[in-house]
């Protein structure tokens, strides 16, 4: 009787202690697309590096861009498409990137999603015809999340640091 007791009392000491630690899928998916994102970035030669926004605003020429050959993944999106946008995300799954399509949605903006020739999809929250337009745009955006003080919202609501945004020069 008393080894019985011992060991159910184990048993639900053992339930308790790793019952609640249980993996949470989406952790372990953001953490995995991060690590192919990476790995395709490491792997992607024409690739020129990121720039981070800085506290102040950088000059148009000065922002670098990275050149890819992207195709929109919805036919509707075809025609929003210009040569320079600015990417707010690049991720392994689709499922993962039409969900920010539809949360930056969800709050009024037309999000393009494209796929690279290496099969990352990108986020797309606006695109222009210059490169100026689009740096602008970038910066207009973050801006109006630092005015607000509210920078921790891009970060909370939508998934994603706010210093992580580039500008993609689409190649044909």
């Amino acid at each position: 009787m008393n080894k019985k007791l011992i060991g159910i009392g184990l048993a639900l000491a053992f339930l308790i202690a790793f019952g609640s630690c249980k993996p949470k899928q989406s952790a372990y998916k953001s953490v995995y697309e991060a690590a192919k994102e990476r790995e395709m970035e490491e792997n992607t030669v024409s690739s020129t590096p990121v720039s981070k926004p800085a506290t102040t605003t950088p000059s148009y020429s000065s922002e670098t861009v990275r050149k890819e050959k992207v195709t929109p993944v919805y036919e509707s999106d075809a025609n929003g498409l210009k040569a320079y946008s600015v990417v707010v995300a690049a991720m392994a799954m689709k499922p993962g990137a039409e969900s920010l399509k539809e949360r930056f949605g969800n709050d009024g903006y037309n999000i393009i999603l494209v796929r690279n020739d290496q099969g990352m999809y990108r986020v797309i929250i606006a695109s222009y015809d210059s490169k100026e337009q689009a740096v602008a745009k970038k910066n207009e955006i973050l801006e109006k999340y630092h005015a607000m003080g509210d920078v921790s919202t891009l970060k909370s609501k939508y998934g994603i640091p706010f210093n992580d945004w580039w500008i993609l020069q689409r190649e044909y």
